[in-house]
């Protein structure tokens, strides 16, 4: 029966005329062992196949009744070689039945196989080829339970190793089909499952579809993250936002989902804002400056000062994160992108529920809570200020900061000086609470009494020294010393220093006390101005070479000045700065404190000396010589006398 299934087919393949330009030509393989057996099998197959036929009227070729079997068995080396084995009538047929049947075995095409045998290494894989191809067990570590019938993606890896076995690959065959996914997920915008596997660098690694995606931390929720590590092996729905080709790299988002969501909420929200509406929110964000709530998709902002009629400092004293609270809608632009929130507007206002009792007048106690330069706030009541101007905090007409007086967090108590319900303003005061010390100042500082007073604060003009707490005192600088010319007043006193002083001037209306220092003592320039009077001499060094001569200090008190020209010694030559030598006093000025002195004049009025003397003993010598002469004149006279009576 077998000899005869052969010799039928045989006869089949001789009846047919070889059509070689219209034949898809198959890749020549070399018969392998496996081919060998399943050739025999097919032989096998079609001897069992002829017994079992009952109708011997019509003979049922292998082709027909197992194609698959018969392109295996055919011989494709006798195709080849130029033998026909297929009828003019059939190559159609034949050529339709090697395109469904035999996969065309490309590099890097996918193809979906069988398998069809598992050993310890290896799946064998029916990929529909000319013979079965070989995939490593290792890579179906993902899947374990693989079985014979199971249906795999492959990848033609080597079309024949050394051995014509045709090499298969499931790993690339999956990386391949996964970047495809992928791709198509990013351009469709579709949405993929994910599973993170681990933390990394600013965000977190998901396995999406076999490839390791990046999820940046900002991608994770519209919320901040606080813990990353909560979402470590979960598997999550992202959007394939960014690939790089170039580099193998995947960015997906699953915040960009949410915002989807979100986005429909919002728009639905937007639509139904008012002002005066009021919400429940969740604190999503705080912030130094104010709160961020969600109200479901909408974002709004309660700024610091509408969180509490109180003063507070930072928005943690109200409210934490994720706080379910009830707001306000305050306002919103146009395009209702911002909304401003508030939350103590749910509350009456303090100033409304303040009694009526209150009034001008009235002493008030409460709390520090800002302090500025010009003054201090203080809260009377939650919610209600009162402002202390500076110049409300002490009696003193001298104005200090406020910080002298108090500090943030001070209890105090103070006098009501103004009361505005309707502007809701108040202003308090401290000094009205202790007597004016300006009431009696007559009496307690009279123009000519001495006081101590501690120096305060300086200006350019003078020094400020107060005798006690609301009086005040100038001291011009001019008033500070008798003798010593000061530029500001602090090179001759510090801050803090106790000064003794006597009241010069008074002036009750304009409150104002006007004191001197230097009048405590005696003025030293009364006993100068004999001392140093003009033409006394006096010895001193040269202390300092300046513009036009030199200065020279007499004693702490007295400076002179020494012009160029006076400079002069005896020899011609100027004196220089640290030589000794005496000077003369040529000009005393008690009222500018003025003392000009001369060497010169020293040296020149010996000179002057000793030329008069020179002048007078020439006089003296000459009023010797008068009498000489006179005898001489009268001899002569008598002579002439004598020879006028001759004569006669």
């Amino acid at each position: 029966m077998a000899d005869k299934a052969k010799e039928t087919a045989v006869e089949e393949k001789k009846t047919a005329k070889p059509k070689r330009a219209a034949a898809k030509k198959p890749a020549k393989a070399k018969a392998s062992a496996k081919e060998e057996k399943a050739a025999v099998a097919v032989e096998e197959n079609a001897e069992v196949q002829v017994e079992e036929t009952t109708k011997p009227q019509k003979e049922v070729s292998l082709k027909e009744s197992n194609p698959e079997k018969f392109l295996k068995d055919f011989n494709w080396h006798n195709y080849e070689e130029g033998i026909d084995p297929i009828d003019d009538g059939k190559l159609e047929e034949f050529e339709k039945l090697v395109a469904e049947n035999f996969v065309d075995t490309l590099d890097d095409e996918v193809v979906e196989g069988e398998v069809v045998h598992i050993s310890d290494r290896d799946a064998i894989i029916d990929i529909n080829a000319k013979s079965e191809g070989v995939v490593s067990l290792n890579e179906f570590r993902y899947n374990p339970d693989l079985k014979v019938g199971d249906k795999v993606e492959v990848l033609i890896d080597v079309r024949e190793d050394s051995t014509g076995q045709l090499i298969l690959s499931h790993r690339k065959a999956r990386t391949i089909k996964a970047w495809d996914r992928v791709n198509a997920a990013h351009d469709e915008g579709t949405i993929v499952n994910g599973y993170v596997k681990c933390r990394t660098k600013g965000g977190m690694i998901v396995d999406v579809f076999g490839i390791e995606a990046f999820l940046p931390g900002s991608q994770i929720d519209v919320k901040p993250i606080r813990d990353y590590d909560v979402y470590v092996g979960k598997t999550m729905e992202f959007k394939v936002v960014k690939i790089n080709h170039e580099f193998k790299n995947v960015v997906v988002s699953h915040k960009a989902l949410i915002e989807a969501d979100i986005e429909e909420q919002k728009k639905e929200i937007i639509g139904q804002l008012e002002k005066g509406q009021v919400l429940e929110g969740v604190v999503k964000n705080i912030t130094s400056y104010g709160v961020f709530v969600d109200l479901g998709g909408v974002d709004g902002l309660v700024h610091i000062t509408d969180l509490s009629w109180s003063r507070i400092n930072h928005p943690n004293e109200i409210v934490e994160l994720d706080q379910k609270l009830n707001v306000v809608i305050l306002d919103f632009d146009e395009d209702k992108t911002r909304i401003q929130l508030g939350l103590k507007q749910l509350n009456a206002h303090p100033w409304d529920a303040l009694g009526e009792e209150l009034k001008v007048g009235d002493k008030v106690k409460g709390k520090v809570v800002v302090i500025a330069d010009y003054g201090a706030f203080i809260e009377v009541a939650e919610g209600v200020e009162g402002l202390i101007h500076v110049s409300e905090m002490s009696w003193s007409t001298h104005l200090r900061s406020a910080q002298d007086f108090v500090n943030v967090g001070d209890e105090v108590e103070a006098q009501v000086l103004t009361l505005d319900r309707e502007e809701r303003k108040m202003s308090l005061g401290i000094k009205q609470l202790s007597a004016d010390p300006w009431t009696d100042i007559t009496k307690k500082y009279p123009v000519g009494s001495t006081h101590n007073g501690i120096v305060r604060n300086f200006t350019n003009f003078g020094v400020f020294v107060e005798l006690e707490e609301g009086i005040d005192g100038l001291i011009y600088i001019s008033d500070l010393s008798w003798t010593k010319k000061i530029k500001h007043p602090s090179e001759f006193t510090n801050i803090g220093d106790t000064l003794e002083v006597i009241v010069l001037e008074l002036d009750v209306e304009g409150r104002k006390l006007s004191l001197g220092h230097k009048q405590t003592t005696e003025n030293p320039w009364d006993k100068y101005e004999k001392e140093f009077a003009v033409g006394t001499k006096h010895t001193a060094a040269i202390t300092e070479m300046v513009d036009k001569g030199a200065v020279i200090n007499f004693n702490d008190d007295i400076t002179a000045f020494v012009p160029t020209r006076h400079l002069e010694k005896e020899d011609g030559v100027n004196l220089k700065k640290g030589e000794e030598a005496e000077f003369q006093i040529i000009e005393f000025n008690k009222e500018f404190k003025k003392v000009v002195a001369s060497h010169m004049a020293i040296h020149k009025e010996e000179e002057a000396k000793i030329v008069k003397a020179a002048v007078k003993k020439q006089a003296a010598a000459a009023d010797e010589a008068k009498p000489t002469l006179g005898d001489a004149n009268a001899k002569l006279q008598e002579l002439k006398d004598k020879m006028d009576g001759k004569k006669k």
